[in-house]
């Protein structure tokens, strides 16, 4: 028997404004035993060091994390120039210095190099797996830890402020699995020098921005309550993007049951045949959501059944 879940069945999502310090998972825990749920989780970590959105999913929300997750992220970061540090950012050991302190005008210059799909190699510092274990964990063992470059996208990127010479501030709306430390680094390294992130905040997160963000503290006043309040937003709220199709109770209660589906209105079927193979939809019924569903030779297979 699975072990059974102690606290309230809420679902939906909180978006935390995450405090400096607190890990993403301490900060889920935080969110959780504040308002009483029974399960909760996160779309998409934010590092201790970093401040901003994160996005903690509540019961059933928790099914939908992973359409969280893959939005674009926007990010507020500071770059120290002329220190390279080990974990990339200012927690980690100085590793490296130089005397090189760009001009605004020389940062400007590089950024359209850091726009587009571009290869990044990720920190070592990172949860990236390697051979079954977590990057950061065997660096901290002090084992070598190789990791390979990937594709990431940069959608915008610009320089926002200096104040001071040691100093850069920069905005970066970036896609899934960018990492702002290593395009921090590969900033300094273009303009022939060393840095890292001394300040980093997130504002966005996919449709959650700061105007829907509540703090620690905010909800801590609210307690139980903020389950009820507008600070508690839907379940599909990470789904707008995705095409919702309707389907009888019939036919909603087979994908419940984990059943293919086709549907007897024709032009539902239409829209499926338009759509084809691998397109993803969010079945509704009643103007309820029943689940996320594949299309499959003409037909729906349940991906994800939510219990609303």
């Amino acid at each position: 028997m699975g072990r059974k879940r102690h606290g309230l069945p809420i679902h939906g999502w909180i978006v935390l404004d995450k405090p400096l310090g607190m890990s993403s998972s301490q900060a889920v825990g935080a969110v959780r035993r504040i308002l009483g749920a029974a399960k909760a989780g996160h779309g998409g970590t934010l590092d201790p060091l970093a401040t901003g959105i994160l996005p903690i999913a509540l019961g059933e929300a928790t099914k939908t994390v992973a359409w969280a997750m893959a939005g674009r992220k926007t990010y507020e970061f500071q770059v120290r120039w002329g220190e390279a540090r080990s974990t990339e950012d200012r927690e980690g050991e100085v590793t490296a210095t130089s005397d090189v302190r760009p001009s605004s005008a020389e940062i400007e210059a590089i950024l359209p190099r850091f726009t587009g799909e571009i290869s990044q190699l990720p920190p070592i510092y990172s949860a990236l797996k390697v051979d079954g274990q977590r990057a950061y964990a065997l660096a901290r063992q002090g084992e070598t830890v190789v990791l390979a470059p990937r594709a990431v996208t940069i959608h915008a990127l610009r320089l926002i402020g200096v104040p001071d010479a040691d100093h850069a501030d920069f905005e970066a709306e970036v896609g899934k699995g960018t990492y702002i430390r290593s395009l921090a680094r590969d900033i300094a390294e273009a303009l022939g020098t060393l840095g890292h992130v001394s300040v980093l905040r997130r504002t966005v997160v996919g449709p959650f921005g700061l105007d829907r963000a509540i703090s620690l503290e905010s909800l801590g006043v609210f307690g139980h309550s903020a389950a009820a309040s507008e600070h508690l937003l839907p379940v599909e709220t990470p789904l707008d993007d995705i095409p919702a199709l309707a389907l009888t109770e019939a036919e909603a209660h087979r994908l419940r049951c984990g059943q293919a589906v086709t549907p007897a209105q024709p032009a539902e079927r239409e829209r499926i045949d338009q759509l084809g193979n691998g397109a993803i939809l969010c079945a509704t019924t009643g103007g309820k959501l029943v689940a996320l569903v594949e299309i499959d030779s003409g037909g729906l297979r349940p991906m994800r059944v939510l219990n609303l």
